[in-house]
């Protein structure tokens, strides 16, 4: 029996050793994945949209904060693994904004883009609108848009805001007009079917949304961190051109290239 106890709390430490070395070593303030790749960039990405960073407790943030402190001083407690510092700086990117340090409000976090912005989604593409719910729906998107920009905005470099407005109403006006009059002209073709009519006014919100988008851009430029990302307004990454694929490399003669981290 003694010996079945020492073999299964061999075994249990050998796991938990292993689970510990899974995770790479960590770095502060870096990604957790290699952004030389695809794969790298993708696992990146799902980090950063992770939902389940919404359900984080206050307490479960200061301990993460806490220990991030602890490591930049150099005062961790024994025992921390990599994947609890990894999963610390998640928690923290997800919720503070890198230069205020203040909690962004969950509907505009990154972690929250999917299941706060799906419901607008689901409501650009339903059929059968009126003029009414078109321009609601419409708004409500540019509107969430906005609200995320600005939520992660580069607050290093204050933008007024009065750019920020104007460039909301030129993305809601812009979005409203193309979609609007675009269901009218689909209405007026007398030689779409009705069948015909309803499928094209289901692809109206795509041309509608795009080119309001560069308009929404106007709350100020992004933060380039680990962070995460709304569907335009994107957080930058600075990558050596030596580490990119070749085809990649060799698409431009500068030393380094600026991507986005996000969608």
């Amino acid at each position: 029996m003694a010996d079945t106890a020492t073999t299964a709390s061999a075994a249990a430490a050998a796991s938990a050793a292993n689970a510990s070395t899974d995770a790479p070593p960590f770095q502060l303030g870096k990604p957790r994945f290699q952004q030389t790749s695809f794969y790298g960039r993708f696992r990146h990405f799902l980090d950063i949209i992770d939902p389940r960073t919404l359900f984080v407790t206050e307490r479960r943030l200061r301990e993460a904060v806490q220990l991030l402190e602890d490591y930049k001083h150099g005062t961790l407690r024994p025992g921390v693994t990599n994947e609890q510092l990894w999963s610390a700086q998640k928690i923290k990117q997800a919720i503070l904004h890198p230069d205020t340090n203040e909690k962004i409000f969950m509907p505009f976090r990154m972690s929250g883009y999917i299941p706060f912005g799906t419901p607008i989604v689901v409501g650009l593409l339903l059929p059968n609108q009126t003029l009414a719910s078109t321009v609601f729906w419409q708004w409500l998107n540019q509107s969430h848009n906005a609200c995320v920009n600005y939520a992660n905005r580069n607050a290093t470099k204050p933008s007024p805001v009065s750019k920020f407005i104007q460039g909301y109403l030129g993305a809601v006006i812009s979005a409203v007009s193309i979609a609007v009059g675009l269901n009218v002209l689909v209405q007026k073709a007398n030689k779409f079917t009705p069948a015909t009519r309803l499928l094209v006014q289901r692809f109206v919100p795509f041309p509608a949304v795009g080119p309001a988008g560069d308009g929404a851009d106007a709350s100020g430029p992004p933060h380039a961190h680990p962070g995460a990302t709304s569907d335009r307004h994107v957080r930058a990454g600075e990558i050596e051109t030596s580490q990119l694929e070749p085809e990649i490399a060799q698409a431009t003669s500068g030393r380094t290239v600026v991507y986005n981290k996000g969608l």
